[in-house]
Formats: C-alpha cells, sequence, structure tokens
C-alpha cells in the first residue's frame, strides 16, 4: 500500500483545540447516535459503535451523554434523524478531499460545504471523482515511547495487519483491512500498549506534493472539519513537515 495523508496525524494533533471549541462533543453523540441506528445498541455486537464509545470515553464524555446518543439511535428515546452523506473535492495544490458529514438538512449542509471549499481555494467535484483514489483501512497509531519497534511490528503483523510504518517523526502507524481492524486493536491493549488514536480511515492510494500551497490546504481541511456536520475530512494532500510547525 503507498502512500499516505499526513492530515490524519495533524487532526489528531490538534484534538485539544477541537475540545475547547466545543464542537467534539457534537460530533461524537452523532456518531455514537448514527453507529446504533445502523447497527444496534449492543457495543459487544457493533464494532463501529464500540469504536465510537471508546473515543466518548476517551474525551470523558460523561456515561449519561453516551447512553442517551445510544437510545436515541436505537429510537428508544425521540432525538434528531441523522443522514451520513459524503461529498468530494478538491483543494489547493489539486489535493484531493473526501468529506463525511452527518446532518438533518441536506440542503443546508451541502450549500455549506460549497461555500467552504470555494471560500478557501477548493471546489466541490461530482460524486466518484475522488472516491476512488481512497482506500478503507484500519488504522492505529502508537507513540513511539510506548513499544519497541521490532516487538510491536511482529505483534501487529501476527495480528493480521497489512502495513507497519515508522516514517512518522512521533508515532507508529499500523495499517489493516477493516475486518481485522479489531482483533489487531485488540493485540495491542492486550500487551498493555496505550493507543494514540484507533480509527477507521479513508486512507490516499498514492499523495501529491501540494508544495507551497500546504498553507492554504491546511486552512481549508480545517475550516471544512470546523463545520458542525462534518464528521471527518481526509486528503492525499502530501505536506511538508515544516508547514507543521505552528
Amino acid at each position: 500500500m503507498s502512500g499516505h495523508s499526513k492530515w490524519s496525524t495533524i487532526k489528531h494533533k490538534k484534538g485539544a483545540a477541537d475540545a475547547k471549541r466545543g464542537r467534539l462533543f457534537t460530533k461524537l453523540i452523532k456518531e455514537i447516535t448514527m453507529s446504533a441506528k445502523v447497527g444496534g445498541g449492543a457495543v459487544d455486537s457493533n464494532p463501529r459503535l464500540r469504536s465510537a464509545v471508546l473515543a466518548a470515553k476517551r474525551a470523558s464524555m460523561p456515561s449519561d451523554n453516551i447512553d442517551k446518543a445510544i437510545k436515541r439511535g436505537t429510537g428508544e428515546l425521540e432525538g434528531v434523524t441523522y443522514e451520513e452523506v459524503v461529498y468530494e473535492g478538491y483543494g489547493p495544490g489539486g489535493a484531493a478531499i473526501l468529506i463525511e458529514a452527518m446532518t438533518d438538512n441536506k440542503n443546508r449542509t451541502t450549500s455549506e460545504i460549497r461555500h467552504l471549499l470555494t471560500k478557501y481555494g477548493g471546489n466541490m467535484a461530482a460524486a466518484g471523482a475522488v472516491a476512488f483514489q481512497f482506500s478503507k483501512k484500519g488504522y492505529v497509531a502508537i507513540e513511539k515511547s510506548a513499544a519497541k519497534e521490532d516487538a510491536l511490528m511482529e505483534l501487529a503483523l501476527e495480528s493480521g495487519a497489512e502495513d507497519f510504518k515508522t516514517e512518522d517523526a512521533d508515532v507508529f502507524e499500523i495499517y489493516t483491512d477493516p475486518s481485522s481492524f479489531d482483533a489487531v486493536k485488540a493485540a495491542v491493549e492486550a500487551r498493555n500498549i496505550a493507543i494514540q488514536t484507533a480509527e477507521i480511515q479513508m486512507v490516499p492510494q498514492n499523495t501529491i506534493d501540494v508544495a507551497d500551497k500546504a498553507p492554504a490546504l491546511l486552512k481549508l481541511l480545517d475550516m471544512v472539519e470546523d463545520n458542525d456536520d462534518v464528521q471527518k475530512v481526509w486528503s492525499n494532500g502530501d505536506i511538508d513537515e515544516k508547514y507543521l510547525t505552528e
């Protein structure tokens, strides 16, 4: 598998800022609600819900909020009905952008996303124009101080991982087929190795060097992800490390 977008790492480094903006809980609650709606409210038998609940707990969301979100998803409590929508577009430097949103008003969200893309140097693309450039993969990031490279690589590959990368300065990165994600994650946790990030991602098959357009691309990605209806943003833009120090 070739290609990696640094935006995945950047997002998690910005996690504290997202929480300060008061948007993190809103996004997590939407994901929990939708996960319960699609796969049922039993955490043990619903991998997507299990991941959403773990993310909420890591963010210190109160258990009562989590329980209510699950019950809204299963219909036990009344609540807003959300729809999952995927938008495709291009950003500065020609980078492909894939946007996953969850909304109770598709027309409003479509208008807002189109406006943001246009305002910050990008444009909306037709359905299918961008998605084929990405593959769905399980992703586990572990701080390099938390494990020894050789032992972690052996553990990851033996438990079903497809790829193990060391290029990032801060973390080891493990990629899996989505069907093997839970097994690999469980194997790491069983060794009491702290996990920084664990989620299903849309990984670019190849990246594009956006050169000096990196600051503009970062700004666009940040503004899009800041939208209340946007859950996740993926890009194949390869961004030089010098632009990640701000």
